[in-house]
């Protein structure tokens, strides 16, 4: 038998709930919208840097439910195979995907990307030296999309973009295990994220980053613990499942 789904959610009626009616039930209002404020988009702070616009996938953790089709229509998308010629969208293994979803206990789950850095500490790190024509390294940020790019005929596959990233931003680079070379980074589809697109739930967002701030992103493990505890009322976090 069907049963009524009721408006409001006391003490005595959360039993009934499954934890993502729950987490739907008290997380817009009892601190999503908050949350978002300061984790939407891995956002700790703000500051005036100066440099160019740039965009980026923004996550609504109280709408993601972790059902990870971002990550197999990224993989789809930027690992495409070609048959007789043509080129078709990969088989979405989301082990290749540059978008993973984090799923943790309590029920929390965290849609990692990069942050696209407007001061690119995984750039910064790279110990290659910058090429005297273009001034890249062998990570450099792309002048037309912004987006973070690796030159495999120049890496060194010593991964020290991926210590970085996981000491100041998102850990989301994770390097090759034959080459070393990073990988994970979003390519945003040439300006149109799939993982946007075809998000179920409507979690993801395209958005734009002011001009006059300066990204730094947070680690999925600092986002769940908040998450969880604005959640749930609980500072006991059990990690990554």
């Amino acid at each position: 038998m069907h049963r009524e789904k009721k408006e409001t959610h006391g003490p005595n009626e959360r039993a009934n709930l499954t934890r993502r009616e729950f987490i739907k039930s008290i997380g817009i209002g009892g601190g999503a919208l908050v949350l978002l404020g300061r984790f939407g988009i891995h956002a700790a702070a703000w500051a005036d840097s100066g440099n160019p616009v740039l965009k980026m996938v923004l996550v609504d953790y109280g709408k993601c439910t972790g059902c990870r089709t971002c990550e197999s229509v990224c993989s789809a998308h930027n690992r495409p195979v070609t048959i007789d010629g043509e080129e078709l969208p990969g088989l979405g293994n989301p082990r290749y995907s540059n978008i993973r979803v984090e799923s943790f206990n309590p029920d929390v789950d965290v849609p990692n990307v990069c942050a696209m850095c407007a001061d690119t500490p995984c750039v910064n790190a790279c110990p290659v030296e910058p090429d005297p024509k273009t001034g890249r390294r062998a990570l450099y940020r792309d002048e037309a999309t912004h987006t973070i790019h690796n030159d495999p005929g120049r890496c060194t596959g010593c991964g020290s973009c991926a210590e970085a990233c996981a000491a100041q931003r998102t850990g989301v680079i994770s390097p090759d295990s034959a080459t070393g070379r990073p990988q994970r980074i979003c390519t945003l589809c040439g300006g149109d994220p799939q993982c946007v697109k075809l998000c179920p739930f409507e979690a993801l967002s395209y958005v734009e980053v002011p001009p006059d701030g300066k990204f730094y992103g947070l680690a999925p493990e600092k986002i769940a613990a908040e998450l969880a505890k604005n959640w749930y009322g609980t500072a006991d976090f059990g990690g990554l499942r």
